[in-house]
């Protein structure tokens, strides 16, 4: 069942395009490398520059959670940290069948 997961940043000042760079790598490596992930796209909230939503979509629950207990999911996650205010938001949801 396809889910998408939602990841909200709130990036550092002045690190705006160096996180869209990072992201852009990242996408690409998990086309690669990551069975079950879809696509991923990164917004950027228009009033807010330094804030960001990371929309990614998944095959099922389990492709997600095999991606985030990866050496890859750990060094994003460890980067992450000096380019990112506070801590991230994630939410995962699932698609509703339409009948």
């Amino acid at each position: 069942m396809l889910i998408n997961v939602g990841f909200y940043y709130r990036v550092k000042k002045g690190h705006e395009r160096e996180f869209e760079e990072v992201a852009g790598k990242i996408f690409n490596q998990l086309r690669m490398t990551h069975p079950g992930f879809r696509d991923a796209k990164l917004y950027r909230n228009v009033n807010d520059p330094q804030d960001y939503l990371l929309f990614s979509e998944w095959d099922d629950l389990d492709s997600f959670k095999s991606f985030i207990s990866s050496d890859a999911y750990r060094d994003a996650v460890s980067y992450g940290r000096t380019i990112i205010e506070g801590r991230p938001l994630h939410r995962i949801m699932q698609q509703v069948e339409q009948q």
